[in-house]
């Protein structure tokens, strides 16, 4: 499958989509607090895309080669789970940092983001944790522009990490997308600069880093989905799909809840 070049009316269709999908997050914000269900969470999120925005939620059924069908609107993943966690009848309780993954299908376009929540106050780690995965995102974000290259990308976001004392997922990267959920590139999160993919105006890819506060190492339990640390330390996740512009990069998945971006971003 071939990197798709997004231009007028299909750039319009792909902002459209990924502000939809910000906007289930901003919604939900103030619903992540202790004792709420990510199960309850799960059933908003999927009222709102379906009855307020008209819009299909592009992980209800979802199922790529070797995976079971996933059966809810959002990836709610707690704690030690690194992602694609499923939502459930536990209570988020005080000092869990949670990580939600929305994907909405509006007029044949995706629009894929995530945000990570403290519930409560939060360790002092997890505090740290969560706010510098949002920075190695940006990190990567930054790298993007025509002529740039994807390793360019991973290596903003490992080199910041790792000298923060983090790690980085490896089996686990970003992606292209459009009016597919899933196309090329393949954005990894770690790299050489200089390598892989030279990126040029109108590719749409999303930049998701998972960093764990432990050892980079992963595994999968049984439902087929949740994937976790091996070691159980906190891991954080947060995503942006943007656009590779003429001269740089538009972020597509912004709304009016969006956190703002970093201090280095505009310094």
């Amino acid at each position: 499958m071939a990197t798709t070049f997004k231009t007028g009316t299909e750039v319009d269709g792909m902002r459209t989509a990924c502000r939809l999908a910000s906007e289930v997050l901003d919604m939900l914000t103030p619903h992540v607090k202790a004792g709420v269900t990510t199960q309850h969470l799960d059933k908003l999120a999927l009222d709102h895309i379906v009855n307020v925005q008209g819009c299909v939620s592009a992980t209800v059924g979802y199922a790529p080669p070797g995976y079971p069908p996933f059966p809810a609107s959002i990836c709610t993943s707690v704690n030690h789970v690194v992602c694609h966690g499923i939502p459930n009848d536990r209570a988020l309780k005080d000092g869990d940092i949670v990580n939600i993954d929305v994907t909405v299908i509006k007029d044949g376009w995706h629009g894929d983001t995530s945000r990570m929540f403290i519930v409560g106050e939060g360790s002092i780690q997890a505090r740290r944790l969560v706010q510098l995965t949002y920075e190695a995102m940006w990190k990567g974000i930054l790298r993007v522009k025509p002529g740039a290259r994807l390793g360019d990308i991973g290596h903003a976001i490992q080199s910041f990490s790792e000298s923060q004392g983090f790690s980085v997922v490896r089996e686990f990267c970003g992606h292209g997308i459009g009016r597919k959920f899933h196309e090329e590139p393949q954005v990894l999160h770690y790299g050489r600069p200089g390598t892989m993919d030279e990126l040029k105006p109108g590719m749409t890819f999303t930049i998701e880093p998972m960093i764990n506060a432990g050892r980079r190492e992963i595994r999968e339990l049984g439902d087929g989905w949740t994937i976790v640390t091996k070691d159980r330390s906190l891991s954080a996740q947060w995503e942006h799909t943007v656009l590779v512009t003429d001269s740089g990069y538009e972020v597509l998945t912004l709304s009016a809840g969006s956190p703002p971006p970093p201090a280095f971003v505009n310094g």
